[in-house]
């Protein structure tokens, strides 16, 4: 791997990328991403296929918001060659990937996830294994509360998230936040925290569900909880 150059042709870039649709095809992989829906269910599924279709030596580095890293490595064969690479939405803007460590992940394995960060020019902020480890484990409580305000009617979504950005300087309120996250997804992390924790904090909004039961999933469907243009 080499660092990307700023400017690259989209050719140049795109020749670079080997596009396949059957796992076999990672066999000789050395290390795999794997990007599904933040639910328990699908990331077991996908663990398991790559664990079968992977060869032994296969670092496999999950992109979960929220599920520990011991739980997904459990779904393999492997679980010192498990961890958890939360790479920030949206992901080619943002510098930064929460690099999460099992308990049981090597420090060879380790050693590959953030050898690849640098080389593609991330920087890696290491935590530990822990139910929405740092960064959701703080987020999604402050949006869930947010959302809450505007269901009880203290303020609408625009005035919360103006609070966040002209008081305390955020360079972007939580509800627009959830909106760029995709309101599906903040839905679902919230599922996980409720179960992993049992912290009645991270029981969703009833606000936060009807807008996602309507369709309304943020700036990616054009509306969550602001209005975004017609796609």
């Amino acid at each position: 791997l080499r660092r990307p150059a700023p400017g690259d042709p989209p050719a140049e870039v795109a020749a670079r990328v080997r596009w396949e649709t059957a796992p076999d095809a990672l066999a000789d992989a050395a290390l795999v991403v794997e990007c599904g829906p933040e639910r328990m269910d699908v990331k077991e599924r996908i663990l398991r296929t790559l664990d079968a279709a992977c060869g032994p030596d296969t670092v496999l580095a999950s992109c979960t918001s929220a599920i520990p890293v011991e739980i997904l490595a459990g779904h393999t064969g492997r679980p010192d060659r498990v961890l958890a690479t939360h790479f920030m939405n949206p992901a080619h803007l943002k510098d930064a990937v929460e690099v999460v460590r099992g308990p049981r992940t090597s420090e060879e394995s380790l050693a590959t996830v953030l050898a690849l960060l640098d080389a593609i020019g991330k920087r890696a902020h290491l935590v530990r294994d822990s139910p929405g480890f740092v960064s959701n484990r703080v987020l999604m409580p402050m949006i869930n509360d947010a959302a809450a305000r505007v269901e009880e009617g203290t303020a609408d979504a625009e005035t919360v998230d103006l609070v966040f950005t002209d008081c305390f300087g955020h360079a972007m309120g939580p509800l627009r936040t959830a909106d760029l996250i995709g309101l599906d997804t903040v839905l679902d992390s919230l599922v996980v925290l409720r179960e992993t924790t049992g912290d009645p904090r991270f029981e969703p909004t009833a606000l936060l569900r009807g807008l996602v039961e309507r369709g309304h999933r943020g700036r990616k469907s054009g509306r969550g909880f602001h209005t975004y243009g017609t796609r």
